[in-house]
C-alpha cells in the first residue's frame, strides 16, 4: 500500500475511485487489464489521502444534486478500508452536503457504513451494489479468494432491505464450464428474490478477458482447474468476450425469473435508475 495526492477525485460523471489496485485476488479481475495502465502492481492499493477533501471541494461547487458513485473500477471497501475510513468520510460529506449514494461492493466491511447509507437514503437516495458470481461458497473461495463469501454478502442484502435500502445486484462474470449452469444462476436468483433487490445487472452468462487479465485469469485456471485453460484457449483464443456456450438458455432463465418477482432487468433501467436524481429532493426544494 502507498499513498498520493492526486489533483481530482470526481469523473465527469460523478463517479470516484479512493482507491487504485485491489487485494480481493478474484482470478477474474477485468481492472487488472493492461489498458488501464496501472504503473504499480495490482495488490500494492494506491490510496489516494486527499480524496475526502477534493470530494468536499467538488460538492461544494456543484449547482445541481446528484448522485456520487463509488466501487465500478476498485472496491471501496477492500481490507485497507477498515483502517483508514477513507470511504465512510467520503460518505459522511455526501450525506453533509445532501447527495445521492451508489456504492459498488463485494465486502460486507459496508455494514459498518450502513448507518450513514441509511442517512443519505433518508434525506436523498443510496443505493447498494453487490456482485455475486456463484451460489457455492467453497467455489466462491476459489474463484474470489479474499473477500467475503455469497452467502455473507446475501446477509448484506438482507440488512439494507431491514434499513430500506435498494440494493442492485450484479450477477457476472460466470466462467464457462465453472459456474455457469442452471443450478448456480437459479440459488442467485433466489438470492436477489428473498432480499427484495431492486434490479439485477448482467451482461450475458460470460466474462471478457483482454491483456493482462487474461494471463492472471489463465494462471489461477492452471492451479485450480486442470486442463481447462487448454479448452480455453481452443474454444475462445484471443477473444474479448468469452460467451457460455449455455448464454441464451440461461439468460432467457434470468429474463423470466425478473418478470416473475418484478425484479428490473433491464442494463439501461437499472443505469438510469441509479443515476436518476430522486423526486423527494426536488420536491424538498420546492417549499
Amino acid at each position: 500500500m502507498h499513498f498520493v495526492e492526486v489533483k481530482g477525485i470526481l469523473s465527469s460523471k460523478n463517479g470516484m475511485n479512493i482507491y487504485r489496485g485491489c487485494t480481493h485476488g478474484c482470478i477474474y479481475c477485468d481492472s487488472r487489464s493492461a489498458c488501464y495502465n496501472m504503473t504499480h502492481a495490482f495488490e500494492d492499493i494506491e490510496v489516494k489521502i486527499n480524496a475526502p477533501q477534493l470530494l468536499e471541494k467538488a460538492l461544494r461547487s456543484k449547482r445541481k444534486k446528484c448522485m456520487i458513485g463509488t466501487g465500478s473500477m476498485c472496491d471501496p471497501y477492500m481490507p485497507a478500508e477498515a483502517e483508514l475510513k477513507l470511504t465512510r468520510k467520503c460518505l459522511e460529506l455526501i450525506e453533509q452536503y445532501q447527495f445521492g449514494a451508489v456504492v459498488q461492493t463485494k465486502s460486507d466491511l459496508i455494514l459498518r457504513d450502513a448507518d450513514v447509507l441509511a442517512a443519505i437514503n433518508e434525506q436523498q437516495k443510496a443505493v447498494v451494489q453487490i456482485t455475486m458470481t456463484t451460489f457455492d461458497d467453497e467455489l466462491c473461495g476459489i474463484i474470489e479468494p479474499n473477500v467475503c463469501r455469497t452467502s455473507r454478502r446475501f446477509e448484506v442484502l438482507m440488512e439494507m432491505k431491514k434499513l430500506g435500502i435498494p440494493t442492485i445486484v450484479w450477477l457476472c462474470p460466470f466462467l464457462p464450464y465453472i459456474n455457469d449452469n442452471e443450478e448456480n444462476l437459479r440459488g442467485l436468483l433466489n438470492y436477489c428474490a428473498e432480499a427484495g433487490v431492486k434490479g439485477i445487472i448482467s451482461f450475458g452468462i460470460g466474462l471478457t478477458l483482454r491483456e493482462g487479465n487474461r494471463e492472471y485469469f489463465y494462471s489461477a485456471l492452471d492451479r485450480h482447474f486442470h486442463g481447462l485453460s487448454d479448452r480455453y484457449r481452443c474454444e475462445f483464443g484471443y477473444s474479448y468476450e468469452i460467451a457460455s456456450p449455455d448464454s441464451i438458455k440461461l439468460m432467457d432463465m434470468l429474463s423470466q425469473f425478473c418478470e416473475k418477482y418484478g425484479i428490473m432487468h433491464d442494463n439501461d433501467q437499472c443505469f438510469a435508475y441509479l443515476n436518476e436524481l430522486p423526486e423527494k429532493y426536488e420536491q424538498l426544494t420546492l417549499f
